[in-house]
């Protein structure tokens, strides 16, 4: 019988020859997805390593389940809301959720577009990334993932203005950083 190489084959039959326990359709469904999905674990993870454990963890739920995926809607979409899940679920283990680090009585100014838009992508998400482990977690969740403060709430376990306190503190945070590099830059 001829078979497609998995490279070559749709997402579907890939999905479908991965239930069959195909190892080498298991191996081109990691690597097909893994970049992407170690991206969104680097949002909510403290450092590289830590984000490649949780898309392993996320990877071994996304086989683990696959026969629950029923073909409706985007299978990256899917797996993206596992890895988001597995994420979530690590940091709620750990203490991250109340770091403060002074920031209560600092003013909210508006910013210099011009500061915030001679910033690289890259630049960005270096600032995002070395936010403490708390606000990233709550900024990433409202800013890139589009959850709402209650859906935040509800995934943490927090309430909803404990939401709004961390995205408050993340955004200040990252003024200041960006005014710092501004200052730098000028």
């Amino acid at each position: 019988m001829y078979r497609l190489k998995p490279y070559s084959l749709t997402e579907k039959a890939l999905i479908e020859n991965c239930l069959s326990g195909d190892r080498d359709c298991q191996k081109q469904l990691f690597d097909r997805y893994a970049g992407k999905m170690l991206s969104v674990c680097h949002r909510y993870a403290r450092h590289h390593s830590e984000a490649e454990d949780l898309l392993q963890e996320g990877f071994i739920k996304v086989f683990t389940n696959l026969d629950k995926f029923k073909f409706e809607g985007s299978f990256e979409g899917w797996v993206r809301r596992i890895m988001i899940n597995t994420s979530l679920k690590y940091v709620s283990r750990k203490s991250f959720k109340n770091e403060t680090i002074g920031l209560e009585n600092t003013k909210e100014e508006s910013m210099n577009p011009v500061a915030v838009s001679k910033l690289s992508a890259d630049e960005l998400l270096k600032l995002v990334e070395a936010l403490p482990q708390g606000y990233k977690v709550i900024f990433n969740l409202y800013a890139i993932e589009g959850f709402s403060h209650k859906e935040i709430a509800e995934k943490l376990c927090i309430q909803e203005s404990t939401s709004r306190s961390q995205l408050v503190k993340a955004r200040r945070l990252l003024q200041e950083k960006v005014k710092e590099l501004h200052k730098i830059a000028v």
